[in-house]
């Protein structure tokens, strides 16, 4: 263990500074910044090494995390794409005639909000699910705030929070942690289940006697999907997102239903093949991390060059420059905050702290965080079940932001620190982490998160929504953290 500094000091008061402002409900972009700057000037001895150390944190960062802007660009904009000739909505409106009854619907909902959430995010989801569905379920006799639940919970909870497609989530938290992306992608996609499974079940059971049936609430029905129509969300890219989208032209029409086949189809492909490949070693090639991300985006764009060509033909040159772009800014929109943030708790370990502060070639890189962690390992409990319930206590603390990601550098790098002192991988650490914070900020229990748009859509409150979804997801991750100690 190396001995501790002044840095090391600054970076411990910098961290607990941070945890103090998610608690408050603050971003915590500027106290990392800051925090950043001052312990290269710190480090290094001059001034100037504590502004190259900001800039060298959020360029090590952007690299490290490019590749996660790139899939959520491809993804928005195949989507983005889809909604010009209507597929969208055609993959969605084969499952209306399923919806027999509430008790039925709530479990459509979170099923299809579940899948296409691991496809596209639930944000791009929530507005297609909702204009559609919701209706729906609401005329076989779901109440509003039990279809919203149900979309929250499977959509920003169980989908977002194990991101199995995408692999946001994973790739944030095993950088950190040091761990293998895979590997935590698969945790938390088992620890997602679990979690998802609970709260679900719990919020059916808190909705069902409230179930009506189809003639009782059919009187009701028209005004209540009217309220729908007309107050579908407080985003407005969201309201627009949900617009009726203009008839396309006749011959449009033929390749619209091929697409809306084709996307499931092919995204359902993607997941096979990757299911495959983990357990014939490798015969299919490897889709670990970043080889898992290139894989789904490079069939989305294959995707999404068919649907522009398919709808504006020679203008598909222009047209898909428009998707690309849409997919960019919201990609940046949605993650371009982590980056800091990253760069300072990439700053907590030696993998990266070399390049961020000019060490040397003949110096060893600092490892703040970790050195901080062995300096006080002796009075941290010997207990893997404490030691997991913490890690996920600062996940929800960290998601209180509304967020969700932008804890996960942190509890990431926690992981990596925590995981050796009490026997346990640090992959599993940070999927209890990433649970906890995705869970939390990803917008079930926050009121002030994308959970705003899903209780738009529902006419509900936001507040009371979040107040209903709190003891179900509390009692998930419980029993998600408690399985995740036992087995792994």
């Amino acid at each position: 263990m190396r001995m501790i500094t002044i840095s090391h000091a600054m970076y411990a008061l910098v961290t607990a500074a941070v945890i103090l402002v998610m608690l408050f409900r603050r971003g915590v972009v500027i106290p990392t910044l800051i925090g950043t700057f001052l312990i290269g000037w710190i480090y290094r001895g001059d001034v100037i090494s504590g502004f190259k150390a900001v800039y060298n944190a959020n360029l090590t960062a952007a690299r490290e995390l490019f590749t996660i802007f790139l899939i959520i660009t491809f993804m928005v904009a195949l989507l983005a794409s889809l909604r010009d000739i209507g597929a969208d909505k055609r993959m969605i409106q084969p499952i209306q005639k399923f919806i027999v009854n509430g008790h039925v619907a709530f479990f459509i909902l979170a099923a299809v909000t579940f899948v296409i959430s691991l496809f596209f995010w639930p944000t791009p989801a929530v507005p297609l699910i909702g204009a559609l569905l919701i209706p729906a379920a609401v005329r076989a006799g779901l109440p509003p705030m039990g279809a919203a639940m149900a979309i929250a919970l499977a959509g920003q909870g169980m989908a977002l929070s194990s991101d199995y497609v995408m692999q946001v989530a994973p790739m944030l938290s095993a950088t950190g942690a040091g761990a293998d992306t895979g590997v935590v992608a698969d945790k938390a996609m088992i620890l997602s289940l679990i979690t998802g499974g609970v709260a679900i079940g719990g919020a059916y059971l808190m909705n069902r006697k409230a179930i009506a049936s189809p003639a009782l609430s059919s009187s009701t029905a028209g005004g209540e999907v009217a309220m729908f129509q007309t107050k579908p969300s407080a985003d407005p890219e969201l309201a627009e997102a949900a617009a009726t989208v203009e008839t396309v032209p006749a011959d449009v029409q033929r390749w619209s239903k091929i697409l809306a086949a084709l996307v499931p189809l092919a995204m359902l492909g993607v997941m096979v093949v990757m299911t495959i490949s983990k357990f014939t070693d490798g015969a299919l090639g490897s889709f670990e991390g970043g080889d898992g991300a290139a894989f789904i985006g490079g069939v989305a764009i294959v995707l999404l060059i068919l649907a522009c060509t398919v709808f504006t033909k020679i203008n598909a040159l222009d047209k898909i420059s428009d998707h690309l772009v849409e997919g960019f800014v919201f990609a940046f929109r949605a993650m371009g905050p982590v980056i800091p943030i990253a760069g300072f708790f990439f700053l907590g370990n030696a993998d990266f702290s070399g390049g961020i502060l000019g060490v040397g070639e003949g110096e060893t890189a600092p490892a703040f965080l970790f050195d901080l962690v062995a300096s006080i390992q002796s009075l941290i409990p010997q207990s893997a079940m404490l030691t997991a319930f913490g890690m996920m206590i600062i996940g929800v603390i960290t998601g209180l932001d509304g967020s969700g990601f932008s804890g996960l550098p942190l509890t990431g790098s926690l992981s990596g620190a925590l995981a050796p002192t009490v026997g346990m991988d640090p992959s599993t650490l940070a999927a209890i982490g990433q649970m906890g914070a995705i869970w939390a900020g990803g917008g079930t229990i926050v009121a002030w998160s994308s959970l705003v748009a899903v209780a738009g859509f529902a006419g509900v409150s936001a507040i009371e929504l979040a107040r209903k979804n709190f003891l179900p997801v509390i009692i998930g991750l419980a029993v998600s953290t408690v399985v995740a100690v036992v087995f792994w």
